[in-house]
Parts: C-alpha cells; sequence; structure tokens
C-alpha cells in the first residue's frame, strides 16, 4: 500500500493548500480596488474551493488521507505571513508570483510521481485543476503591477517555499538566508477599517427618500406609479452595489480558522455569487446609456460590520439584508417584466434563486459559526440581539463616507428619470 500511501499524503497537502488560499485570498479582495479584479478573485477563490473539496474526496477513498481537516502549521505559516503586505498590489504579487506558481507545480509532480492507469481518478482531477491554474496565471495578468516591493515580496514568499523544498517537498531544499525577518513574527494583520472601491466615487449609501441625493429611492422601488424603465436602472444600481457583501463577506473567512471546510466551501459560493450579481449591474448599466464614473459606491456596510465579530457579520448577511430583500425583489421582478427585457429577467431571477440559497446556507451555518466564538443563546434570540447592536454600531460607524461627486454629477433618482426620458 505504499504507493496508495504516498499518492493519498501528496492529495492531503494539496487539499490544505488550497484550503487556506480559500481562506487567505479572500483577504485581497476588499483591499484592491478595481471591480473586475475583485470578480476574478471571488471565482478564483470559488474554483480553489472546488479543488479543494474533489481533493478530500478522492483523498478519502484512498488510504492514508486522513479523517480530519485541519491545516499543519508549515503551510497555515506560509499563508499567514502571504497576507501582511499593507499593499494590495503586493500582496497579490505574493499570492500569484510565488504561491499559485508552486502550487502548479506541485500538481504537475503529482502527474509525474502517480501511475497513469492505478490512480486514473486522480490523475484526471489533477489534469482538470491545473487547467485552472494555467487559466488563473492568464487571467490575473492585466491586474498585475510590477514594482521592487512586488518583487521583492515574490521572492521573500519564494524563499520560504524554496527552504521547504516545493509546496510538496518535491524539490531539493534551499535553507533560508541567515538574515530571513518572517514579517508574520513582527506584525499581525488587521482588516483595514473600510474597504477600497479604486477610480470611483463613494458614499455611504446609495438608498435614500431623496430623488435628488442618490440613484436609488426606496419608495420607488415599490410604488406602481414609477416607470418600469426607472426601476430597472435602479435595481441594476442595487445589484452592482452587492459589492457590499462580496467585500465584507470576504473578511469571515480569515477571522473563522477552525470552521469547518465545508462552511468555507458555502462561503465560497456565496462569495462568488455575490460578485456575479454586482457583475449584473456593473456590466448592464452601460448598456442603458449610464456612466459609471458617475455612479458613487456604498460603504456604510463594510466600515459598520468589520466592526463587529464574524458571526454577527454573516448573521445579518444572511438573517436579516438578504432575507429581508424578498419582498421587495419581488415586486420588482414583477415590473421589469413590463419592458419584455429577457436578459433583464433572466438575471434578476438567477439572483432571486442565489439569494434563496443564501439564506438556506445561513440556517445551516449560523449555528455552528456561532458554536465557533461560544454563542450558547438561541438562533432567534442572537439573531434579534445582532440586529441591535447592529444598530447601534450604525450611530458610530456608518454614515461617515461623504458623497465623492458633487450633487451635479452624481446619478440620483431624478437624473435616472430625465435618463429614460421623463421630464
Amino acid at each position: 500500500m505504499a504507493a496508495v500511501q504516498e499518492m493519498a499524503r501528496l492529495q492531503r497537502v494539496l487539499f490544505e493548500l488550497e484550503r487556506e488560499f480559500l481562506r487567505t485570498a479572500t483577504t485581497l479582495i476588499y483591499r484592491v480596488g478595481e471591480p473586475e479584479l475583485k470578480y476574478l478573485l471571488c471565482q478564483h477563490v470559488w474554483e480553489s474551493a472546488g479543488h479543494a473539496r474533489f481533493l478530500r474526496e478522492r483523498g478519502r477513498e484512498m488510504a492514508g488521507f486522513g479523517n480530519g481537516e485541519d491545516v499543519r502549521p508549515e503551510i497555515r505559516r506560509l499563508f499567514t505571513e502571504a497576507i501582511l503586505p499593507e499593499d494590495a498590489d503586493v500582496a497579490l504579487a505574493g499570492f500569484y508570483g510565488a504561491i499559485k506558481p508552486a502550487l502548479l507545480h506541485a500538481y504537475r509532480h503529482y502527474l509525474s510521481a502517480t501511475h497513469h492507469l492505478a490512480d486514473w481518478p486522480s490523475r484526471k482531477l489533477v489534469e482538470e485543476f491545473i487547467g485552472d491554474e494555467e487559466r488563473h496565471a492568464r487571467e490575473i495578468v492585466a491586474f498585475q503591477k510590477d514594482s521592487p516591493a512586488a518583487a521583492e515580496w515574490t521572492q521573500h514568499l519564494g524563499a520560504i517555499i524554496a527552504a521547504g523544498g516545493g509546496l510538496l517537498g518535491e524539490r531539493t531544499r534551499i535553507p533560508l538566508p541567515t538574515d530571513f525577518i518572517w514579517l508574520s513574527d513582527r506584525r499581525t494583520y488587521r482588516h483595514p477599517e473600510t474597504c477600497k472601491r479604486g477610480r470611483y466615487p463613494t458614499c455611504s449609501s446609495v438608498f435614500s427618500y431623496d430623488a435628488d441625493e442618490t440613484p436609488i429611492v426606496r419608495p420607488w422601488l415599490v410604488d406602481p406609479a414609477t416607470d418600469a424603465r426607472v426601476i430597472r436602472i435602479m435595481v441594476y444600481v442595487w445589484l452592482m452595489m452587492e459589492m457590499d457583501a462580496v467585500d465584507y463577506l470576504a473578511t469571515v473567512f480569515l477571522d473563522t480558522p477552525n470552521a469547518p471546510f465545508d462552511l468555507h466551501h458555502d462561503l465560497a459560493r456565496h462569495l462568488w455569487d455575490e460578485s456575479r450579481h454586482s457583475a449584473f449591474g456593473y456590466r448592464q448599466l452601460p448598456k442603458l446609456g449610464v456612466d459609471l464614473t458617475t455612479v458613487e459606491h456604498s460603504l456604510d456596510l463594510y466600515n459598520i460590520l468589520v466592526q463587529m465579530p464574524p458571526h454577527e457579520r454573516y448573521a445579518m448577511m444572511t438573517m436579516e439584508f438578504e432575507a429581508g430583500s424578498f419582498p421587495t425583489k419581488a415586486l420588482v421582478m414583477d415590473r421589469i417584466r413590463e419592458l419584455n427585457d429577457f436578459e433583464a429577467d433572466t438575471l434578476l431571477a438567477f439572483d432571486r434563486n442565489d439569494e434563496q440559497n443564501h439564506v438556506r446556507y445561513g440556517h445551516r451555518w449560523l449555528p455552528e459559526m456561532m458554536a465557533l466564538f461560544g454563542e450558547t443563546r438561541p438562533v432567534e434570540e442572537f439573531v434579534k440581539a445582532t440586529q441591535a447592536h447592529f444598530k447601534t454600531m450604525a450611530e458610530r460607524f456608518g454614515g461617515r463616507t461623504p458623497h465623492g461627486l458633487p450633487a451635479e454629477r452624481r446619478l440620483t433618482g431624478n437624473k435616472i428619470k430625465a435618463l429614460v426620458g421623463i421630464a
């Protein structure tokens, strides 16, 4: 059984590597600004979660993989180090310039080390993962920024990987330089107080009751007299602002290091769904004549929720924001159908379907997340207390982001009416 056990050992390490990538690469998402990069990172994280899941399922069929899901300390230390640069572009360079190439090499080593027929099921998985990793490397190129700091950090992480003989121990070990300093010995990671949105203007919220203040006017969404074309643009702005959910949900992974892998797997799916929803609006609004540089990005939810513990962030997301959105979104969907806009109907239908799944995730995982933090109250009682806590935190940390654009330049409800030809 030695050959089986050796391949199971390698699969176990690969599982742990993908799991840690999932837990830590998510810290890049709210630190980078470009929406398309955020979307791409969410996609890569989701695909990494799939790799880890299939490795675990296949590994458990083989003697020597083990039943637990713990990550060995040397792997966790590498990824803990990788997140520490304060410059998000430098951190991105480390993940994609050092860790991801080493992971690709590890997968290729697995193919060279195993038997083409005896281990056929594992090989087919690994071949698929290699294709994903090669594509990830191509996709990220457009967003990488060369700098001396990025090159230095990539070399720093590369030295750690080389000291271990590669991620699988498949290479000759090269000792760390005698003057090597672990950044993680000097500082610990903290989520930034606010998230980044790159070149786009920001504000506290895109929702209000004032048609000269924000693009989404709450009463208009449910008023039968509102023109459906206005509602379509407002709901696309709402969808684009699901970037809020992308940013604050991404913080939960790092803060739950002892969570079951299946919890992180479903969080990764949730994250990817939210990024797709945001992309619905980001890519559709220009088709309707909206200049995206006039649409402010709201930051309140991240700014408030990052001050709350992760199980409270998750409770607000699933049991308050998403569960509470269904009645309004149902009315919106009915109004959009008046336009005979098949694409809008399709996007909203998938958004609704995904959100229902997310609430199911909340019912499944919130109790387990609560247990991780020693929370013993019944779920319903905890959710009510969290809602009250959110209101308190909103008073302290909400409303701090001024309009990034003057009223005459930013998209508002009344400008949406003018855009669709309503005086």
